[in-house]
């Protein structure tokens, strides 16, 4: 398996090719990602081979964005079908890597731990400081490209549901993520609390104009 040589023309294709539109998911993501990987593959004690599988995936687990906004993963996983061979990856190990991208296809359905960890990976910013920057590059994609049209509100209110179901799978994505997760919703349910508030008072303050 030839990652030295496969991460560069991936990367490049990347920033070349995906839609400018594509706020959160976009090559900065895809670095993002790989990083997080590494930081779970130390704590999990991944190597070798097992390495090198866990990061061709997380290097291609977003490709398919290049061509489509949804179903993305199964278009990763024919691009990685179609180039992986060229850089001597067997079809065993092809087929591990668009086994662990599926897996990243919400809901979440890792099946081993290579893929826990490459899910975990793929959502790591819900436990982090920069969740609600990340969240709104999300919120603004997600209005661009998506045919599902949402409000600020109501994305807020999504987030919280998500977060609330989600559960990190790996101990080591536990360990460094689920407090700042738990404070994250926290400020959520502020917020959402918040704009409860100021609509409850802009319709007071309106009917008492109308009366």
């Amino acid at each position: 398996m030839d990652l030295k040589k496969l991460r560069p023309i991936v990367l490049n294709k990347l920033k070349k090719e995906l839609n400018p539109n594509l706020y959160y998911h976009n090559y900065q993501h895809t670095l993002d990602v790989c990083e997080s990987v590494d930081r779970l593959a130390e704590i999990e004690e991944i190597k070798g081979e097992e390495l090198v599988t866990l990061r061709t995936a997380a290097l291609l687990h977003d490709t398919g964005f290049i061509w489509q906004y949804e179903n993305n993963e199964e278009i990763a996983c024919k691009y990685g079908m179609e180039i992986l061979p060229d850089f001597d990856y067997s079809p065993g190990q092809i087929e591990h890597i668009c086994a662990m991208i599926m897996a990243t296809q919400i809901p979440q359905n890792p099946k081993d731990k290579l893929g826990m960890i490459l899910c975990d990976a793929d959502l790591d910013y819900i436990g982090r400081g920069d969740f609600f920057i990340t969240a709104l590059r999300l919120h603004r994609e997600w209005s661009e490209n998506s045919s599902q049209k949402i409000t600020f509100k109501n994305w807020y209110i999504k987030q919280q549901n998500f977060i609330l179901q989600h559960e990190y799978f790996t101990q080591g994505a536990k360990d460094l993520r689920n407090g700042t997760k738990q404070h994250n919703l926290s400020q959520i349910k502020e917020l959402l609390n918040l704009l409860e508030s100021t609509n409850t008072e802009t319709a007071d303050n309106l009917s008492g104009v109308l009366k």
